[in-house]
Formats: structure tokens, C-alpha cells, sequence
């Protein structure tokens, strides 16, 4: 299996595979704690990809565009074919053929290019769906190990450009935000600001009462 093939055509796949990555608490309910740093690395991409179910998705892939690969091969083959053609021309040829011929092979080499686009696009959806559905699994299975074998950090050393953060998991006891929050707020002498009022409720105008005639004299 060519697996840089695989990394480059899944590179949309670390923008979803780390949705089992955990978020920091808001306002934890205990204190952080200072654990023993247990540190776990992790190349994520590459996992996803060995796995029997990541490496089955691939086969199966390239299996179902193996006959659109077979065919635009067979496109550029006939394009070089025609070009070699329009070479061996003698010098008696006419210009109005030679221009005929050219128009034929850049109408071709248009064809070619836009097929092979798009099968290339398509290839690289499916790549990206199938491994993307076999990340989320991977990503679960990475941060229970993590837990149970008290690890507090779960590093991914083969990220990319999509994903510059390389955390993946790391224990709740570890996260300082809110009490670094706290003490610095404690420090700053800045009160906190009073909760906004609730906007007042509109009620609707009553309904004007309809003028009663004045009694004839």
C-alpha cells in the first residue's frame, strides 16, 4: 500500500478526526491537581490508515476506480498517440490538416484533463469519508488506552498543516483555565461585571375604544 499516496489524499481528514479531542471545562467542580506526567504519542494519521478496517477501505477504493483509472490511461495513450502522429506528418501537409489534427488533440487533451479531475476529486472524497468514519473509532480507542494505562497527555506527532495543534486528550485534572482565571481575577481588583437586566417585556397597546356619538338635543 502506498501510504503517502494515502496521507496526501486524506489530508482533509485531520479537520474531523479529532472531534473526540477533549474540550477544557468551563468551571471545573474541583481544584486542578498537579498528576505525574505521563506522556503518550501518537501518529494518528498513520494508525487510522494500518488499521485491517483503514487499510480494507483503501482496497476497496482504489477497486471501484480501477476501471476510470484504466480509462483515462487509455485517454492519454490515445492523445500521445495523436500527437506522434501530427510529428510524422510530412512537410506536404497541408495547413488546413495539421490545424484539424491540432484542434483534435487539444479537444481531447481538454476531455482528458476535466475526467481526470474529477475522478481524482472523487477519489479523494471517498478517501477522505471512509477514513474520516474510521477516525472517530480510532480516536476513541486511542484515548481510552491513554486512560487506562494512566497516561496524562495524548500527543499526535504526525499532524499537519490542518491541524497545528498536536493534543489530542489530556486529563481534566491537569486544566488550570478557570483557576488561572480565578486568581488572576483575585489579583486584578477588578469587580466583576453586574449581570445584564433582562430587557423589559413590551406589552401591547390596548385596543382604542371606538367614539361613542354625542345624544341629540
Amino acid at each position: 500500500m502506498n501510504r503517502k499516496l494515502v496521507f496526501a489524499l486524506a489530508a482533509g481528514l485531520a479537520t474531523s478526526s479529532f472531534a473526540f479531542a477533549q474540550a477544557p471545562a468551563a468551571a471545573p467542580a474541583v481544584a486542578p491537581e498537579a498528576l505525574p506526567a505521563k506522556v503518550a504519542i501518537i501518529a494518528f494519521e498513520q494508525a487510522v490508515v494500518a488499521t485491517n478496517e483503514g487499510q480494507k477501505a483503501f482496497a476497496d477504493i482504489q477497486k471501484k476506480y480501477e476501471p476510470k483509472k484504466n480509462a483515462i490511461e487509455a485517454q492519454g495513450a490515445e492523445v500521445d498517440s495523436l500527437k506522434k502522429q501530427l510529428q510524422a506528418l510530412p512537410a506536404t501537409t497541408s495547413d488546413e490538416e495539421r490545424a484539424s489534427r491540432i484542434k483534435a488533440i487539444d479537444t481531447k487533451e481538454k476531455s482528458l484533463q476535466r475526467d481526470a479531475e474529477d475522478a481524482q476529486n472523487a477519489y479523494q472524497g471517498d478517501i477522505q469519508e471512509a477514513l474520516g468514519k474510521i477516525s472517530q473509532k480510532v480516536g476513541g480507542a486511542a484515548v481510552d488506552y491513554a486512560k487506562k494505562n494512566g497516561f496524562t497527555l495524548l500527543l499526535n506527532v504526525g499532524g499537519n498543516q490542518q491541524t497545528p495543534n498536536p493534543v489530542l486528550w489530556f486529563a481534566e485534572p491537569t486544566d488550570i483555565t478557570q483557576a488561572v482565571v480565578n486568581a488572576y481575577n483575585t489579583t486584578s481588583g477588578i469587580a466583576a461585571p453586574a449581570p445584564s437586566a433582562p430587557s423589559p417585556r413590551r406589552t401591547a397597546p390596548a385596543a382604542a375604544k371606538p367614539a361613542t356619538a354625542a345624544p341629540k338635543k
